[in-house]
C-alpha cells in the first residue's frame, strides 16, 4: 500500500507539466486553446458525486477506538481506474469519524471510494471487495480488525450529506448546466500535450516529448488518492461586461487574483452558459453566475505568472 509514487517523482512530473503548458500557450496558441477547451468541456466525471454502494460492519479490537467499524464502499467517477492490472488500485478515503449512541455504543465510520468500473468488476466476487476494504482500513489507519464482518443495509451517518462532507465533495449549484474540466493526473495531461505537439513533429522533430509513467512496486496494491482536506478560500476577482460603441454587450472578462498559484496548470476551470467554477485544490474555490448568457466555446484563459493573475474572456449571446 502506498501513496501516489514518491514525492520526488510527482514533483518532477508536475513541474514538467507546468513548463510544457506555459510553453504551449506561448508557442502554439491554437494547440493551447484546443487543449483548454477540451479541459473545460470534460468535467462531468469530476463533478459527479460519490454514490454509496454497500456497507460493512466489523469490530476494532484495539484501543483507543475499540468498538464497531462501519465501512461505506462508494462508487465515484472522480477516482481513476488503474491503467493496467500491474498498477496499484486507486482508492479515495474519507475522514475517519468516531461517535457513540445508545444502540451501537462507540463506533467509527470510514468511507472508501473506488472507480465505478473497478467496483463493478470486483463485485463479481464480493468477498474480494470486502477483504480489500478491510485490508485498506488496517494498513492505512493502523487498525486491528476482526476478520468477521456483516453487510448491513444502513449504517450510521451514511446520508449523502455525510458522505460528501467526509470525502470532501463540493456540489455545484443546481442551476449549473455545465461543461467543464476533468480532474486528470499530470501524466494524462502530459500525454495530451505531447499529442498536440507531436502533430508538428515533421516541422521540428526535436519537439517530440516522451513521457515515462511513474513505476510502482508490485507489492503496492492500493494507491491512496486523498486523505487530507483543507477548506479553500474565495479569491479576489472582478467581472466586467464589455460593450461596443452603442452600449451593446459583446463579451465578458473575469480577472481573478491568485497569489498562491504558480502556473495555470494548477487551476481547474469549468464553464457553462450560466456560470463558471474555478478551483485550485485545497487553496481557492470560486463559483460565479454570469449576468448574461455566454457562448462556452468562445472562452479563453490566460495566466500571468508574474502578477499571479488569471484572466478569462468569453463572448455573450
Amino acid at each position: 500500500m502506498s501513496s501516489t509514487g514518491s514525492t520526488g517523482d510527482v514533483l518532477q512530473q508536475v513541474n514538467q507539466f507546468w513548463s510544457m503548458l506555459d510553453e504551449l500557450s506561448e508557442n502554439d496558441p491554437a494547440g493551447y486553446r484546443s487543449f483548454m477547451e477540451k479541459q473545460m468541456k470534460d468535467g462531468a466525471a469530476f463533478r459527479s458525486p460519490p454514490e454509496l454502494h454497500s456497507c460493512l460492519c466489523t469490530e476494532i479490537l484495539q484501543e483507543p477506538k475499540k468498538g464497531s467499524l462501519y465501512i461505506n464502499i462508494c462508487s465515484w467517477k472522480r477516482v481513476p481506474a488503474p491503467q493496467d492490472p500491474s498498477r496499484p488500485l486507486p482508492v479515495c478515503a474519507g475522514k475517519l469519524e468516531t461517535d457513540t449512541d445508545e444502540g451501537r455504543g462507540v463506533y467509527t465510520v470510514l468511507d472508501v471510494a473506488l472507480n465505478p468500473t473497478v467496483l463493478q468488476e470486483s463485485m463479481k466476487d464480493k468477498t474480494e471487495v470486502y477483504t480489500l476494504a478491510l485490508s485498506f482500513a488496517q494498513r492505512q489507519y493502523g487498525m486491528t480488525l476482526s476478520q468477521r464482518y456483516t453487510v448491513v443495509s444502513c449504517g450510521p451517518k451514511n446520508s449523502l450529506e455525510d458522505l460528501y462532507r467526509r470525502l470532501g465533495f463540493q456540489q455545484w449549484s443546481n442551476t449549473s448546466k455545465q461543461a467543464g474540466t476533468a480532474s486528470q493526473t499530470p501524466a494524462a495531461l502530459l500525454q495530451q500535450i505531447s499529442s498536440l505537439r507531436s502533430e508538428k513533429q515533421h516541422e521540428d522533430p526535436a519537439a517530440q516529448i516522451i513521457c515515462r509513467p511513474v513505476e510502482h512496486k508490485k507489492k503496492d496494491l492500493i494507491q491512496v488518492i486523498s486523505t487530507t482536506f483543507v477548506q479553500p478560500q474565495k479569491p479576489e476577482y472582478q467581472l466586467e461586461v464589455k460593450t461596443d460603441t452603442e452600449g451593446v454587450a459583446h463579451s465578458m472578462e473575469l480577472t481573478v487574483e491568485l497569489p498562491k498559484v504558480c502556473s495555470v496548470s494548477e487551476c481547474q476551470l469549468r464553464i457553462s452558459k450560466d456560470d463558471i467554477l474555478l478551483e485550485v485544490e485545497d487553496v481557492y474555490y470560486l463559483l460565479l453566475e454570469f449576468p448574461k448568457t455566454v457562448i462556452e466555446d468562445t472562452a479563453s484563459a490566460i495566466f500571468n505568472k508574474k502578477k499571479r493573475r488569471l484572466t478569462l474572456r468569453v463572448d455573450v449571446f
